[in-house]
């Protein structure tokens, strides 16, 4: 005699399925993002950060309601809620990390030298547009971007970039260019390493006019280090 199905199976499996929704519209949506299937004001702004982050709620209830169901017969069906908690407090714990530290992010324009900005080439100026971050910060606001008192080689900067994780775009007597497009959703910083005799300063900006919880400062510090450390 075959063994009847536990109650409510269906409807546990179904649950655990819609708590698997969230996390899955935002790989659609970094990814259609990053391969330019629609904009990021579609991608992220919309159906990352408000729909997928409604999905996480939802997922959280769909998950409660499946171990409700399964708690009878947590034997058969123990897994399904396992798999459907894991997923929606996983998902939501990190959009919640995730919205905080975007609301606590740092301007996404650093420099070394807030007071003299160094200015992005004619080329990456164009690229840029008009929607880079509003307000610049120095080394006050973002200690791990620091100058380097002397001046660096060229290639040195050069390597630099390149240690920062960014695409350098060449080195030339007086700067070094380069630039670093993220893995998910494809946002892009512009860096500069403008060289000078007995100072060499950094500049790090978002291409675009979002928080990214203080991403333009990290790289930037990362930069620093690694001119402080070039011979």
């Amino acid at each position: 005699m075959a063994r009847a199905r536990p109650k409510h199976e269906g409807l546990v499996q179904g649950l655990t399925l819609v708590t698997l929704a969230a996390p899955f519209l935002l790989l659609i949506a970094a990814f259609g993002t990053s391969l330019g299937f629609w904009g990021a004001s579609v991608g992220y702004d919309l159906l990352a950060l408000q729909v997928a982050w409604a999905l996480a709620f939802v997922g959280v209830v769909a998950a409660l309601a499946a171990a409700v169901l399964a708690r009878r017969d947590l034997k058969r069906l123990g897994l399904y809620v396992v798999v459907a908690l894991v997923v929606s407090l996983g998902t939501l714990g990190a959009f919640a990390w995730q919205k905080a530290r975007l609301a606590e992010g740092l301007p996404e324009d650093v420099s070394t030298n807030p007071d003299d900005r160094p200015g992005f080439s004619d080329a990456v100026a164009a690229a840029r547009g008009e929607g880079g971050p509003a307000t610049a910060i120095g080394p006050e606001a973002c200690p791990a971007a620091q100058p380097v008192m002397r001046q660096v080689a060229p290639q040195r900067a050069y390597e630099a970039l390149q240690a920062a994780g960014f695409t350098a775009r060449g080195a030339f007597a007086a700067r070094a260019d380069g630039d670093r497009t993220g893995f998910w959703f494809g946002f892009t910083h512009d860096a500069v390493v403008r060289i000078r005799p007995g100072r060499t300063d950094v500049r790090v900006a978002a291409r675009d006019g979002r928080s990214h919880g203080g991403e333009a400062c990290r790289l930037a510090g990362e930069i620093s280090r690694a001119l402080q450390t070039a011979e």
